[in-house]
């Protein structure tokens, strides 16, 4: 396995800086974030991608001997209006990680909140079979975080479909591949490592958050959450500062044959503000992990 991070958290800086930072602080690989140019998390110009493009990435991490494990690009494949726009940005996002020899391109199957789930699975299979059939023909996996992203329903209902082992059943009959996060079945009340263990072939990526419950609130509010507004009963933090054991998560994945990245994504409200707070949360991920981590 390698070690490495999204840099998503770090929108503010050029992918140079981030990719010479990481290697220098012992990090293995990044999980490049490839949003539109309209939004800061666009480290790859994916929507112009052009040879020169394409030459300065591949130089980046030549010169930093980092790995680029996945390109990042996590939005509503389902949207009623901007499905679409989705779509066709995950398009261009697999065309540049064919170009960079990069084996993965991340994204979420999503949620249309007007419609049943049944009707969402139903339409996910229609929009994600020609997905898949495009990253496949060019050499590259689509992987789906289990995020249970509740913001993309009115009422905090899970608008991924993505979020439970029933899910991921159907989602790999599809050809997708899972980018595992354990974090998200802590909210859930599923244990990461049951729920990981019989998946592992499946999995073509792993990212590393962790999740801290906050003493009594869920009982006020219930595994939903709140409706007032109020933070709810749990908050991501960096790897070591939450409820997972990464020991056993780690454990299982190696046991398991998984030889891939482990993949920082930084969420921690704590270890953020600054640049300088979101590299220290890094460091703290890094001192967590990189003793279970090894190649």
């Amino acid at each position: 396995m390698k070690l490495g991070f999204l840099t998503a958290c770090l929108p503010e800086s050029g992918l140079t800086d981030i990719a010479r930072w990481a290697a220098r602080q012992g990090y293995e690989a990044l999980e490049v974030a490839g949003w539109p140019a309209s939004d800061d998390r666009n480290h790859i110009k994916v929507d112009s991608f052009d040879e020169a493009e394409n030459e300065r990435v591949r130089r980046i991490f030549a010169e930093t001997g980092l790995t680029l494990s996945s390109i990042a690009y996590y939005e509503n494949n389902l949207h009623p209006e901007r499905g679409p726009e989705v779509n066709a940005h995950v398009r261009r996002c697999v065309d540049a990680a064919a170009a960079l020899g990069c084996p993965t391109v991340g994204t979420f199957i999503g949620r249309d909140p007007g419609l049943t789930v049944r009707d969402n699975l139903k339409r996910a299979e229609d929009v994600f079979g020609p997905l898949v059939e495009y990253a496949t023909a060019r050499g590259v996996e689509l992987v789906i975080e289990n995020c249970v992203m509740k913001s993309w329903h009115p009422d905090g209902y899970p608008g991924n479909l993505a979020y439970s082992p029933e899910l991921w059943e159907w989602m790999f009959g599809l050809g997708l591949k899972l980018n595992y996060d354990p974090s998200h079945l802590v909210a859930l009340g599923i244990d990461p490592v049951a729920a990981l263990t019989p998946y592992i072939p499946h999995i073509a990526h792993v990212q590393a958050k962790d999740t801290q419950i906050l003493p009594g609130a869920i009982d006020r509010y219930g595994y939903h959450g709140p409706i007032s507004g109020a933070k709810g009963w749990y908050r991501f933090r960096v790897p070591g500062l939450g409820q997972v054991d990464w020991t056993r998560v780690i454990d299982a994945l190696y046991e398991g044959g998984y030889d891939g990245v482990v993949s920082v994504e930084h969420e921690d409200p704590v270890w953020s503000g600054s640049p300088e707070k979101v590299q220290a949360g890094l460091c703290i991920a890094y001192r967590t992990l990189r003793h279970l981590v090894q190649g």
